[in-house]
């Protein structure tokens, strides 16, 4: 039997899609958001479902179907039947975190085939970045055509990048927003991603402040009117319903929600003026990998990101 592609997909509707499409090969599909919550290392061992369960337990009030999540892992038990493995994942942190994940996952299996990386983003014609999901047919089998093959400083930069997500040490993602590779949107990704722990000034990160930003420029009728706008108005995140309403319901503090809708309150005046540090009263106890959100703020003079002072001491 001839070997075939194995198609790593960033969820269902691409995997459906390029099924509907007749793209040959064996799909195998990621349904994970690692950009939040604890991660180790080793990607998928007890102790890394365990930790996993616990999360999305206890901020989400989600069951990890396990039974699905081992039966696409056990595709990557076939490696004889495959030619070569093909990435299938966007522009935005989402996709970048599960993506340095799986090419993780790829070499703690000693999976030695040629990886491709089909990436979307930027369309010609087109003003905003789009997802795969997005794409006409026509501009997704011309992305398959044009996959990138991931040299090794990809592969090698891939894992170095989820091995200091997964620690303590956040800064030292830094270096390799200014290193070229092979990954168009890493540097964006990984900018964002330090943008995400409170800004030193407000105690906001940037997805918050943009959130009450929103209710102060627009007449926002709802949670759900709110929710379309963070959806759409996020950059790089690439954040699902699930968590931009966590974290609207988060900022509850800030707004008031009436037969008219949302408007800010006093606190949320000040909030965005800067009239102090925040961080304190929100209480995120948010996750990113190995670094819990409270335990560091984003100096936007330094660039970088510091300890807080509950964390210093």
């Amino acid at each position: 039997m001839d070997k075939q592609p194995l198609h790593i997909t960033n969820g269902s509707i691409l995997s459906d899609f390029l099924n509907e499409l007749n793209v040959e090969g064996e799909k195998l599909t990621w349904q994970e958001m690692l950009c939040e919550g604890p991660t180790i290392e080793m990607v998928y061992t007890e102790q890394f479902i365990s930790l996993r369960q616990a999360f999305f337990d206890e901020f989400y009030d989600v069951d990890l179907d396990l039974e699905q999540i081992t039966s696409e892992l056990n595709k990557l038990n076939n490696v004889n039947d495959y030619s070569e493995i093909v990435l299938w994942f966007e522009y935005d942190l989402f996709c970048h975190i599960n993506m340095v994940a799986v090419i993780s996952l790829i070499q703690q299996r000693k999976i030695d085939l040629p990886i491709y990386l089909v990436c979307s983003g930027r369309i010609e014609g087109s003003k905003n970045l789009k997802g795969l999901g997005e794409l006409s047919s026509k501009e997704l089998l011309e992305h398959y055509k044009n996959k990138v093959l991931l040299n090794h400083d990809d592969i090698s930069l891939a894992t170095t990048v989820w091995g200091i997500y997964c620690g303590i040490d956040h800064n030292l993602l830094k270096p390799f927003i200014l290193k070229p590779s092979s990954f168009k949107y890493l540097t964006n990704c990984l900018k964002a991603h330090l943008e995400r722990f409170p800004e030193l000034h407000d105690g906001l990160n940037i997805l918050e402040r943009n959130i009450l930003k929103i209710i102060e420029k627009h007449q926002i009728t709802s949670k759900n009117h709110l929710l379309g706008y963070a959806l759409n108005y996020q950059g790089f995140y690439g954040y699902g319903d699930l968590q931009l309403s966590r974290i609207i319901d988060n900022l509850h503090m800030f707004y008031t929600l009436s037969e008219v809708g949302l408007t800010l309150n006093r606190k949320g005046h000040e909030a965005l003026l800067g009239h102090h540090n925040f961080s304190s009263e929100i209480n995120d106890k948010m996750t990113f990998g190995g670094v819990k959100k409270m335990d560091f703020q984003f100096s936007n003079t330094e660039n970088k990101l510091i300890k807080s002072v509950s964390n210093a001491m």
